[in-house]
């Protein structure tokens, strides 16, 4: 412990004694570290950068804000989806924290919100018009009522403009260069990756530069993906550009009628044939250094390419965080 620290500490106990137990709880929590992030993971990447710099890589936060301007249905999911994230704004407020008080970047690779609310949005822009952050979209960035409906481009659209406005860069295709490494943030919430997104990765590859690509779904690898089907007894894979040979085998209810055959995991997450097009074009490109993702909420880290590991975060909602150092 530090010095400043051990009588910070000192101070508090000495207060203690003076303050109701709950009271001195509270008090206590910045220097205890009852509001401290869970795990840290800190990881040194060598991109090739020109002067060496760090990053807080979180996910996967899954705010569940109501107030009066959200409908009587959104009190209702909102009730259900916070008990599943009871401490989601603890650990995303010591994530900002952590961040200011190291000089870190923060980077967030999606679910920031578990659905969209009025509440939701405008914690979002106030959070993120403050520091310094660079976002990738989730599956449930757009997510009107969780589950409720299949969510593909035009669900996407009904609140695409509204998500967008409090989020600090495009959340299609964006790019932002750091000390000489390009970072390059797309949307695959849904298990596939557009032709579109494609030349507009192709593009930024042609600058040059190293590339660390940011989406929120991790690309197919083998390890991880058997991984996940073993830990939810073949439930599905959850990555984006499964072969087709694997997504065929996720647990499917042939019996739902022709109208919900979406819910299936294996329609859910079967990759399109632009998005197998992606991937094999990604995995040759010797610019590419590492990949940043969260959506299965665990630590996970595997080759997926000669160049590139692939670094999944544990989700923000249970304390986990990346500290990267790119040099």
């Amino acid at each position: 412990m530090k010095r400043r620290e051990f009588l910070q500490l000192c101070g508090g106990l000495f207060i203690a004694m003076q303050l109701p137990g709950r009271s001195y709880a509270r008090l206590l929590e910045p220097i205890l570290g009852e509001n401290s992030l869970k795990e840290i993971k800190k990881l040194t990447i060598n991109v090739g950068a020109t002067t060496p710099f760090k990053v807080l890589h979180i996910s996967d936060t899954h705010l569940t804000r109501v107030d009066a301007r959200d409908n009587e249905r959104k009190h209702t999911v909102a009730a259900k989806r916070s008990k599943a994230f009871p401490d989601a704004e603890k650990y995303f407020d010591a994530a900002i924290r952590y961040a200011r008080e190291n000089d870190l970047l923060l980077m967030h690779t999606g679910d920031l919100e578990d659905f969209v609310s009025e509440a939701n949005i405008d914690f979002i822009r106030e959070q993120l018009g403050v520091g310094d952050w660079y976002a990738a979209a989730g599956n449930h960035e757009y997510s009107q009522y969780v589950g409720e409906a299949k969510e593909d481009a035009a669900y996407k659209m009904q609140s695409y403009a509204k998500v967008q406005s409090a989020f600090p860069n495009d959340l299609t295709v964006a790019s932002r260069v750091i000390n000489g490494v390009n970072f390059v943030a797309i949307d695959d919430g849904y298990y596939n990756v557009t032709a579109e997104q494609h030349e507009a990765v192709k593009r930024e590859m042609e600058k040059g530069l190293p590339v660390v690509l940011m989406c929120h779904v991790p690309l197919y690898t083998p390890q991880h993906c058997q991984t996940i089907l073993k830990g939810n007894g073949g439930v599905a894979g959850y990555m984006t550009g499964a072969p087709l040979s694997i997504t065929e085998t996720y647990q499917q209810d042939p019996s739902r009628p022709a109208s919900e055959q979406w819910r299936n995991r294996t329609v859910q997450q079967r990759a399109e044939q632009s998005t197998l097009d992606f991937i094999a074009w990604l995995k040759e490109q010797p610019q590419l250094k590492a990949i940043l993702c969260g959506h299965c909420h665990d630590f996970f880290e595997e080759r997926f390419s000669p160049t590139a590991m692939q670094y999944t975060v544990e989700a923000g909602y249970k304390g986990g965080a990346y500290e990267i150092e790119f040099v």
